[in-house]
């Protein structure tokens, strides 16, 4: 059996997942990391990503998060994030109408606040209807 540690996803409203993992993998804004047992320490910012999370039985889960900070400690890992939804919590036309507006946006957009604004919810959109429709496969 791999070693464990322990790994907390915190949001605002709720304490999201809190057990013993094998491995997570979510991207920061400089790439993907994988973080296993006795990692070195280190904080850094997390972006909008499918988050990869590998239980203590071997199975991997899969989560929607939004930015936020990760903080590898020796024995635990801790991720404060604005948001964090189980592919069967994403509400799929929701998503889907944010990709489509944003779209919307984006082709008439001249300022950059609404270009960058614009691109921020197309991406977010993105990546639940990426796990949300993840979700749906492993459910089939």
């Amino acid at each position: 059996m791999a070693a464990l540690y322990s790994f907390e996803v915190h949001t605002p409203n709720r304490l999201f997942y809190s057990e013993s993992v094998e491995a997570v993998v979510l991207s920061l804004m400089d790439g993907e990391v994988g973080v296993y047992a006795n990692h070195s320490p280190f904080t850094a910012p997390v972006s909008t990503c499918i988050l990869k999370i590998k239980d203590k039985n071997g199975n991997w889960k899969i989560a929607f998060i939004d930015e936020g900070i990760l903080e590898v400690k020796k024995t635990k890992t801790i991720l404060i994030t604005d948001n964090a939804e189980w592919p069967e919590e994403i509400d799929y036309e929701r998503a889907t109408e944010m990709k489509d507006r944003a779209e919307f946006i984006l082709a008439g957009a001249i300022h950059k606040f609404e270009i960058d604004t614009a691109s921020s919810f197309l991406k977010r959109a993105q990546v639940q209807i990426k796990a949300w429709e993840q979700g749906q496969q492993k459910t089939s």
